[in-house]
């Protein structure tokens, strides 16, 4: 079951909270830039950290229906938010350039699902960044956090994910190395610096950059059997009879185990 939104909310609202939304922010803002002149989805609850993509040409906030929906921007005079069914979202396809996931994968119902949807409503070579609890960080397991609910990821089963709903892996981060103790709040920039040279698997979120490739596919060749003549490769064979009659033997066809192997369809490549 999903956190409510009046939680989410109050979370934000904190002081840990607010380092979330700096640290976590701070890696949006690294990869995507301003976002000048493109279309962006904010998937979950992401809002919190759209505030670096200020040259968008449109941001659009879908919350889950079990979670709830509130009102964004807050003063900003209209609402760009709406409630949204996170395995049938409501807009056409190849309608985004970018998007992003934010508690949108540890308590979905169908993660694969989502992320379906999420291939379909962006536009060809449009990216997405998914963020989710990391499995090996505290986070996980601080259940006064949203970060503490649903489930936690490894680095290869998110990827893993991305690859099952045909995105490809682009490049990976990780963020969140203070402890999720309100009190150490004020210090999660110099976590955040130390942890990444020292002990960066104790992360407490992963975010994956992934990308939208369509493309004509090859089928995969099958292996078959293939009886091939190779003229002058062996003698004929003589039998005592045939040697008699002064004829020759049939000659021996090509092994097809020795030819080359089919062509195959190589993967798309690796994430770095």
């Amino acid at each position: 079951m999903r956190r409510d939104v009046v939680e989410l909310r109050r979370f934000y609202a904190g002081p840990l909270g607010h380092a979330v939304r700096e640290m976590v922010g701070r890696k949006v803002d690294e990869a995507w830039g301003y976002a000048t002149g493109l279309d962006v989805l904010a998937l979950g609850y992401a809002t919190p950290f759209l505030d670096g993509l200020s040259r968008a040409q449109r941001i659009v906030a879908a919350m889950p229906a079990q979670q709830g929906v509130e009102v964004w921007p807050v003063g900003g005079g209209g609402n760009l938010s709406c409630l949204a069914d996170e395995e049938a979202l409501p807009f056409p396809n190849a309608m985004f350039d970018r998007v992003l996931v934010v508690h949108g994968l540890e308590e979905a119902d169908d993660p694969l699902a989502l992320l379906r949807e999420v291939w379909r409503v962006l536009a060809p070579s449009g990216r997405v960044i998914l963020t989710a609890s990391a499995r090996s960080g505290l986070w996980a397991n601080a259940e006064g956090t949203p970060f503490g609910s649903g489930r936690p990821f490894t680095r290869g089963q998110l990827e893993q994910l991305a690859r099952d709903a045909e995105l490809e892996p682009l490049a990976w981060s990780r963020a969140l190395y203070a402890p999720p103790i309100e009190g150490l709040a004020r210090y999660a920039e110099g976590f955040e610096q130390v942890g990444a040279r020292l002990w960066p698997r104790f992360a407490g979120l992963i975010l994956l950059e992934a990308v939208k490739q369509t493309f004509a596919v090859k089928p995969k060749g099958l292996r078959a059997p293939a009886r091939v003549f190779v003229p002058g490769a062996l003698k004929p064979a003589r039998t005592p009879a045939l040697a008699r009659d002064g004829a020759s033997g049939p000659g021996k066809f090509g092994d097809p185990a020795a030819g080359g192997s089919p062509e195959a369809l190589g993967a798309f490549g690796q994430s770095s």
